[in-house]
């Protein structure tokens, strides 16, 4: 059962003698377990697009991406703060709408990382070792690398829940390699004094930022009304919870086409060894 955090707020006071019926509209975010950071973030939003629409808004911070993309499949957000992974899945596959952009620009890498002293020097020497992963949903940390990985039989693959994990799992050597975003071995190297880490493999395309979406139940009245209260919130709101207003939603053109690349080996790289590529067995009639 997915477990989240619902959290409702009553954001616009109605005088007693109105007997309006509130809208309600379910904000979905991607908390990685500090549900109660994400409360405080994006509780100025939350207040102004309540008053704007004079709507009831419920805030469900998903623990990590897996359990985002149950709730985008089920179709069950109307709004979504989401990375460049799950938006990806959910333009592509549950009829989501971008909106905005995510602050970051279209700047961001994926990389695959070894210690200095693996004698890996290329993708190919990884061959039927042990590689470490970020969870199904991240575009660095998961759909790029096993792209670039494609082809390859892998003694295992392990799933780490952060980025700092999958560092920590190749300082000690449980991993020979592992994936996540440039930014991020820049951010969580420092915590690594002794370590030495050396990019293997650093992808060529660049990552597109992240972007708000609106759901596909979501009418074309209400889409302009949330656009327009998204648009004038402040802008100490719009950074307290990281999107850019009055400009267009990063293209998802190539990343779409990865992440349906990658999605029909998802389970197969489960497994024992993990093979990187498409069966191509016959099943029995």
């Amino acid at each position: 059962m997915v477990f989240l955090l619902p959290i409702l707020w009553l954001l616009v006071a109605c005088d007693s003698t109105e007997n309006t019926t509130l809208k309600k509209l379910v904000v979905g975010v991607v908390s990685y377990g500090e549900g109660a950071r994400s409360l405080e973030q994006y509780a100025a939003l939350k207040e102004h697009l309540g008053a704007e629409l004079k709507s009831l808004i419920e805030l469900e911070p998903a623990l990590n991406e897996i359990q985002a993309i149950d709730q985008i499949e089920r179709q069950n957000w109307d709004l979504v703060f989401a990375p460049p992974g799950l938006a990806a899945i959910a333009i592509s596959q549950a009829q989501y709408v971008p909106l905005l952009p995510r602050e970051g620009g279209d700047q961001e890498r994926s990389v695959i990382v070894v210690r200095d002293d693996h004698p890996a020097m290329a993708i190919k020497d990884l061959s039927n070792t042990t590689v470490a992963l970020g969870q199904r949903g991240s575009a660095a940390g998961y759909y790029f690398p096993v792209f670039n990985l494609y082809g390859l039989t892998l003694a295992e693959i392990k799933f780490g829940s952060t980025p700092k994990e999958v560092l920590k799992w190749i300082n000690q050597g449980e991993v020979a390699a592992g994936a996540l975003s440039l930014a991020e071995l820049g951010q969580y190297r420092a915590d690594f004094k002794d370590a030495d880490f050396r990019i293997l493999h650093r992808d060529s395309h660049l990552v597109p930022s992240g972007a708000v979406l609106i759901g596909p139940d979501v009418d074309n009245v209400l889409q302009t009304q949330l656009l327009d209260a998204l648009e004038s919130a402040a802008p100490k709101t719009k950074r307290s919870v990281g999107y850019i207003s009055n400009a267009q939603p990063p293209d998802y053109e190539y990343l779409i086409k990865v992440v349906k690349r990658v999605q029909p080996i998802a389970q197969r790289i489960r497994e024992k060894p993990a093979p990187i590529y498409e069966s191509t067995v016959v099943p029995a009639p």
